[in-house]
């Protein structure tokens, strides 16, 4: 009964399709494994349902190794020092991986509106890991840890919501996403100057 009341992907509206595009985008941002697991999970559950084109993400294979991995940045990110490698080489994981899905999300529409999705859900993939990323930066130098704890905890959290939300809410959590990113756009050039002291920090670490 649960599964019947579910709208096939390729029903959904256009703009609907796009929100869920935006939505999870950002939260790939912040944490690409909580977004894919959160995804196949939602799946599996009959609480939404992927397009073929992404029905790969909730076979248990790839829900397992994104919790696995998932768990593995729940630590990773909370290191002094070794977050700030971390967080650098997922540049350039994070915002593939939101191409990637924002491109097989809208496998229904026209090519030239795949390639747009994938350069929109790219580009706010970056913006929303930029954004953690510069105020991690200002958050780091702080000698106790526990803010830097709360931060990340509150990422993660921030994560699997969003793309709860971009599934249950598509237009409520793309509105989100868009107050956020213009707050981003704000403060850019902090975050342009986050993400060199971020890469320099990284390569001095390695």
């Amino acid at each position: 009964m649960l599964q019947q009341s579910i709208l096939p992907f390729s029903t959904l509206q256009k703009n609907d399709i796009l929100a869920i595009v935006v939505g999870a985008s950002f939260a790939s941002g912040l944490n690409v494994y909580a977004t894919l697991a959160t995804l196949g999970v939602l799946s599996h559950l009959n609480l939404f349902q992927l397009p073929p084109a992404l029905h790969l993400i909730q076979s248990w294979t790839v829900i397992g190794v994104s919790l696995a991995l998932f768990l593995l940045e729940l630590f990773a990110d909370k290191i002094p020092v070794f977050d700030l490698l971390w967080n650098a080489l997922h540049t350039f994981i994070r915002v593939p991986i939101a191409a990637l899905l924002s491109y097989g999300a809208t496998q229904h529409m026209s090519p030239g509106t795949q390639l747009a999705a994938a350069l929109l859900g790219g580009t706010i993939a970056l913006a929303s890991h930029s954004g953690k990323t510069a105020v991690r930066a200002a958050v780091t130098p702080s000698p106790e840890p526990f803010s830097n704890i709360a931060l990340s905890f509150g990422e993660d959290v921030v994560a699997v919501s969003l793309t709860w939300l971009a599934t249950q809410h598509p237009v409520f959590a793309a509105v989100v996403v868009v107050i956020a990113v213009l707050l981003i756009i704000l403060m850019i050039r902090f975050v342009v100057r986050a993400l060199r002291n971020l890469f320099q920090r990284a390569r001095a670490a390695a």
